[in-house]
Formats: C-alpha cells, sequence, structure tokens
C-alpha cells in the first residue's frame, strides 16, 4: 500500500482534532471565566533510511541523509489563561479577577476546585455560593438584613445592615495562583482541579504578590478572539482539504499503475 495513504490519514485525524478544538471554543464564546484551548501537534516517527552524517565515499559524508515521515497527531491541548475582557455588570456579587489567580469553590466531595467565573449568588442561608450551589471558600455568609454588599479589591466583604450607617466587615476573599495553571485539569462547569503538572496552589491576598485584584460589580468574558478563530478553522479547513486531496492523488497514482502494468 503506498504510504502517503497512511501519512495523510493521520493528518486528517490530526485535523479534525484541530477542527474540535476550535468548535469547543467558538461554543464557549460567551461563557464567563472560559480559557481557550490550542491543539499541540507533533511529528511521528522517522524511517532513517540513509543516517545524515554517514560516509558517502571516503573522505566525504551525507550532509542530511534520507528520512521519511510517518504523518503528525496531536499530543495534547493547552488552556491559555490569558486575561478576558471585563464586563460591567452592577450586581454586587459579580466579582472578576483582573490578572493572575482564580477563586476556590467547595466541590461536594469536598475537595476544592478552582475557577475564573465570578458570577456568584446567595443561597437561603446567606452562603455566597456560585451557580451550581457550590459555596465560595473561604466561605462568605451575607446576613439577612443586609441592605447593601461591598468587596474591595483586597477581598474585603463589608456589608451595612438594617438603618446602620456604617459597614461591617465580615470576611476576607482569597485567590489561589499556581506555577503552572495550563496544567490544571478542566472538569466542566467552569472548574479547574489541580494535578502534578500544575503544583500546589498557592493562597494570597488578592492584589500582593503578584496576585490579581478582585472586580466586584464585573465579570471576565471568555478570552476566545471569534476572529483568530474563523481564522484558524479555514485553515484548518484547507489542510484537510489538501490530506484529503493527496489520498485522491496516491489512489489516482495506484490506478494507474494496475491498469496500464
Amino acid at each position: 500500500m503506498h504510504g502517503a495513504l497512511w501519512v495523510s490519514k493521520t493528518g486528517l485525524s490530526a485535523q479534525d482534532t484541530q477542527l474540535t478544538t476550535i468548535s469547543n471554543n467558538l461554543a464557549n464564546v460567551a461563557t464567563v471565566g472560559f480559557k481557550r484551548d490550542r491543539a499541540v501537534f507533533h511529528d511521528l516517527m522517522y524511517q532513517v533510511q540513509k543516517q545524515p552524517g554517514a560516509q558517502s565515499a571516503q573522505d566525504s559524508q551525507l550532509p542530511s541523509g534520507l528520512q521519511l515521515g510517518t504523518g503528525v497527531r496531536v499530543v495534547g491541548t493547552q488552556k491559555e489563561h490569558t486575561q478576558g475582557n471585563l464586563q460591567i455588570t452592577d450586581q454586587p456579587l459579580d466579582m472578576a479577577v483582573n490578572g493572575r489567580g482564580f477563586f476556590q469553590i467547595t466541590l461536594p466531595d469536598g475537595t476544592t476546585g478552582y475557577t475564573r467565573n465570578g458570577q456568584f449568588h446567595k443561597d437561603a442561608d446567606g452562603n455566597v455560593v456560585n451557580p451550581l450551589g457550590f459555596q465560595l471558600e473561604p466561605n462568605i455568609v451575607i446576613p439577612q438584613d443586609t441592605t447593601s454588599i461591598t468587596i474591595g479589591r483586597d477581598g474585603t466583604v463589608s456589608v451595612t445592615q438594617g438603618n446602620e450607617t456604617e459597614a461591617t466587615e465580615i470576611g476576607n476573599i482569597t485567590l489561589v495562583s499556581f506555577v503552572n495553571p495550563a496544567g490544571l485539569q478542566a472538569i466542566g462547569d467552569n472548574l479547574f482541579v489541580q494535578t502534578n503538572s500544575s503544583g500546589d496552589p498557592v493562597v494570597g491576598e488578592p492584589g500582593l504578590d503578584g496576585i490579581g485584584s478582585i472586580l466586584q460589580g464585573s465579570l471576565e468574558n471568555s478570552n476566545v478572539d471569534t476572529v483568530e478563530e474563523l481564522v484558524n478553522m479555514i485553515t484548518t479547513q484547507r489542510a484537510y482539504e489538501m490530506n484529503s486531496k493527496v489520498i485522491s492523488t496516491a489512489d489516482e497514482m495506484l490506478g494507474f499503475i494496475s491498469q496500464t502494468l
């Protein structure tokens, strides 16, 4: 069988994966705090028929040899944790991280998840929770007679209760950072969990030690650039077409041989 058929087959498979990655980016263009993925390609092993540097004569060597590649594959996807655009909502429990860092969320199994989605709400007990009802960590409880909520850039949460005119501090929101945020595992619902690749979370006060500050009444939009994704989609389509063209050409060559010899 012609080797080009199998090489092109790997190209078709890789471009199909690339298109899936792009489609997921575009599907989440309006998802708060979403971070785009990028497919990472590697070439496959080579068939070395002539070793580079081998002796071609007594006093000369092959300058490049003869190496035939066997195709391509997608070895991974990489999260790009660049800052998304900020959207003003004026909702008291909407928060955006301006800079590095993640909010901490207590998951149902007791472990901690991490998110850039700052859409928080108040449950029946006054706890600050995410849209799925999972509590913010450290837990913040809003008193029942609260008339206004103020969240500082450093995470300080203050409320005004009843007919009082002075605010009362009720807690502090902390953020965490990772040495390698791209190593976090996405588990859906705008949440990540740590892995050996991400390193341990480093808890810090917003605005200090390189951690971003908190902006109340704002949300961080997805960092997906639709124009860039559309260009990537067109490029992927062309690459897919060229790989399919190679298969068609190799088939025609095999057909010519079988019909004329």
